[in-house]
């Protein structure tokens, strides 16, 4: 299950079904990724919608890089709960990067809301290797939400 707060009004103003977007995009990754088992719970997380200074403060406090980035993610330790871990996106760098990148906000964060969770089950793009692995996953993730691939302009 993933929960989705909005802390940034600018988010409902922009996107009106941001949540459900946030919703669709991190349960794709869970039920493709990390499915529940037999009888058991599925894995949750929690993704906050939030503004550009909230992110810049939470990645000094915990990366200790100054400026907020599009997308954070805190896995959490091992709990009976299936808790994943949480996740923050900072409006005004995903609605300038979608802008940029000639992306729908929409598309921006459904892409941003899977990559975030993958971080959160352990996934990463530190070396080339680990990129193209994450990547192929993101591209399969959002296809089965009828998004376009996020790298193809990359890629061109």
């Amino acid at each position: 299950m993933v929960d989705v707060e909005i802390e940034d009004d600018a988010w409902a103003s922009a996107l009106p079904d941001a949540v459900d977007i946030a919703e669709r995009a991190g349960q794709a990754v869970l039920d493709q990724i990390a499915p529940a088992a037999d009888g058991g719970e599925a894995p949750g997380a929690a993704v906050l919608l939030t503004s550009d200074a909230a992110v810049a403060e939470l990645n000094e406090r915990f990366r200790h890089k100054p400026g907020p980035t599009n997308v954070l993610s805190f896995p959490a330790p091992a709990n009976p709960e299936g808790h994943l871990g949480d996740v923050a996106l900072a409006y005004g760098v995903c609605a300038r990067e979608a802008a940029e990148q000639g992306k729908s906000l929409s598309h921006h964060l459904s892409h941003l809301v899977a990559h975030g969770v993958l971080h959160l089950l352990g996934y990463d793009h530190e070396t080339d290797g680990e990129a193209e692995a994450m990547e192929a996953l993101e591209r399969s993730i959002l296809e089965s939400l009828g998004i376009p691939d996020p790298y193809a302009a990359e890629r061109a």
